[in-house]
């Protein structure tokens, strides 16, 4: 899969958590609030570790020395 393809379904999943902590955790404006913010948050970072790593094996910082064996 692409980085687009992938980086469109980490934004689905984050929607569809803040729906989900919307509908299931619904304790009033300020507590709604932190929810959304703890989704967004957990959602970005995994996005991020993810796209560090896809990115990372694009073009090595170390390329490897194969034996003259």
């Amino acid at each position: 899969m692409g980085f687009l393809v992938t980086s469109g379904i980490f934004l689905l999943a984050g929607i569809v958590g803040c729906l989900f902590s919307l509908l299931c955790c619904n304790r009033g404006p300020s507590t709604n609030l932190f929810h959304l913010t703890l989704v967004s948050t957990a959602t970005v970072c995994c996005w991020m570790m993810w796209a560090i790593v896809y990115l990372a094996q694009m073009k090595p910082l170390i390329n490897p020395i194969l034996s003259g064996e």
